[in-house]
C-alpha cells in the first residue's frame, strides 16, 4: 500500500492507494468519530462490494447502514440527493454517524454533498471504484449536483476524512469507463508534469493493460500533483482552475448529449483536444505537441473530435461554466506540454473557429 497525505491543517485526511484495501476495517476505524455508518453506493457496485465492506465493518463492530441509489450521471441530481436525507433521517442518523462513498465519481459527489448538508455537516470517507473517481474527484472536496441547465452548479467544498483507492476494484470497471479515467489521468500530465506525460507516452499500452505497478504509479502521481494543487487553492480561486483542462467543453458536451450519453472522460478528452486546438491557434502549441496529444488519447481509446453542435450552442453552454467571470467565458488553455494557463484574454474569432470544427 502507498499512502500520500492532502496537508489542510485541521482537516487533512490520507489517501491510501492499494489492493485488498474495501476488506481491511482497520484502515478506516480510526477516521470514524463513532461506530455508526452509512455506506452510499449504487446498483452496479453493491452487488460486487457493499457486502464485502459491509462484512468488514460489521465484524469489526460497526453499525451499517446500506443506501443503494441508482447507477449513472443522470440520477446526480436533487431527487437522488434527497433519498440519501430520507434514509438518514429515518434512521435517525447523528452527525457522529459518518457517509462512506462506495462507487464512481457520481457516488462520490452525491454523497460528499449530502454529508456537507446533513444537519449541517457529518463526517464522510471516499472508496472510488473507478479510475477517474481514484485519480481525480474522490480527492480534493468537491462535492455537488447537477442542473438541468449546468453540469455541477451547485454543491460546496467539503473535504472528506479518508480516500481508500482499491485498485482490485477497477478490473471489475468496463473498458470505456476505464478509458474515461485515463483522460483525467493524462490531463495530469498535460497540465504541470511534463515528465509525468512523456512516461505516460512510453507506459500508455500497460497501462490499459491494467499492469499493477503500472496502474499504482499512474494513479499515485496522479492524486500527487492533484493535492499539491488542492493545498495551494482549496477553493478554486487561481491555480485549482486548471485542473479543468478541457472541462469548459467538456461540460457543454455532457450537457448538449444529454448526462450520460458521453462519459466525463470521453467528453473531458474531446473538449482537451478542443483546448489544444485553440491554443495552438493562439500560437501557444505547435504541430508536434499536438499530435503527441492526439496520439496519447488514442492510444487509451478516447473521442479526440467532440460532436457537431454549433458554434452558438456550444457558446451558449459554456456561459454556464462556473469560471465565467464578468459575463466572459475563461478558458484553460495550454502554453506547452505540461504548462497550461487559465485566460479570458484569447481570440473570439479563433474560440469560434475551434467551434466550429468538423
Amino acid at each position: 500500500m502507498q499512502t500520500l497525505k492532502v496537508e489542510l491543517a485541521n482537516r487533512s485526511y490520507p489517501i491510501h492507494i492499494g489492493r485488498n484495501l474495501i476488506s481491511d476495517a482497520s484502515l478506516i476505524l480510526p477516521h470514524l468519530k463513532r461506530k455508526h455508518v452509512a455506506i452510499v453506493t449504487n446498483t452496479t457496485v453493491a452487488p460486487l462490494y457493499l457486502d464485502v465492506l459491509r462484512q468488514a465493518l460489521q465484524a469489526a463492530g460497526v453499525t451499517v447502514i446500506p443506501i443503494i441509489l441508482p447507477d449513472g450521471e443522470a440520477y446526480k441530481n436533487t431527487e437522488t440527493l434527497n433519498t440519501i436525507y430520507d434514509v438518514l433521517l429515518q434512521n435517525r442518523c447523528e452527525r457522529s454517524t459518518t457517509l462512506i462513498a462506495l462507487g464512481g465519481g457520481v457516488i462520490g459527489d452525491l454523497t460528499g454533498y449530502a454529508a456537507a448538508t446533513y444537519l449541517r455537516g457529518v463526517p464522510f470517507i471516499q472508496v472510488p471504484t473507478t479510475l477517474l473517481s481514484q485519480v481525480d474527484s474522490s480527492v480534493g472536496g468537491k462535492t455537488g449536483i447537477n442542473h438541468p441547465l449546468g453540469k455541477n452548479m451547485i454543491g460546496a467544498f467539503y473535504q472528506p476524512q479518508l480516500v481508500l483507492a482499491d485498485i482490485d476494484t477497477l478490473q471489475t470497471l468496463p473498458a470505456r469507463e476505464y478509458s474515461a479515467g485515463v483522460a483525467e489521468v493524462i490531463k495530469y500530465g498535460l497540465i504541470r508534469d511534463a515528465d509525468f506525460f512523456d512516461w505516460l507516452e512510453t507506459n500508455m499500452a500497460s497501462l490499459m493493460q491494467l499492469d499493477e505497478t503500472v496502474l499504482s504509479y499512474a494513479i499515485y502521481r496522479s492524486c500527487q500533483n492533484k493535492a499539491d494543487v488542492v493545498v495551494k487553492d482549496e477553493h478554486e480561486q487561481g491555480e485549482r482552475a486548471l485542473l479543468n483542462l478541457g472541462h469548459t467543453f467538456g461540460h457543454a458536451i455532457e450537457n448538449a448529449m444529454g448526462y450520460g450519453v458521453w462519459l466525463h472522460g470521453e467528453a473531458v478528452a474531446a473538449g482537451t483536444m478542443m483546448a489544444a486546438n485553440l491554443s495552438q491557434r493562439m500560437g501557444w502549441l505547435n504541430a508536434v505537441e499536438i499530435t503527441r496529444i492526439q496520439k496519447c488519447f488514442e492510444a487509451a481509446n478516447l473521442p479526440i473530435m467532440p460532436p457537431k453542435l454549433g458554434v452558438e450552442k456550444y457558446l451558449d453552454l459554456m456561459g454556464l461554466d462556473k469560471k465565467v467571470e464578468n459575463g466572459k467565458i475563461r478558458l484553460i488553455l495550454q502554453q506547452g506540454i505540461g504548462k497550461s494557463v487559465i485566460t479570458s484574454d484569447y481570440d473570439a474569432d479563433k474560440l469560434k473557429e475551434t467551434l466550429a470544427l468538423e
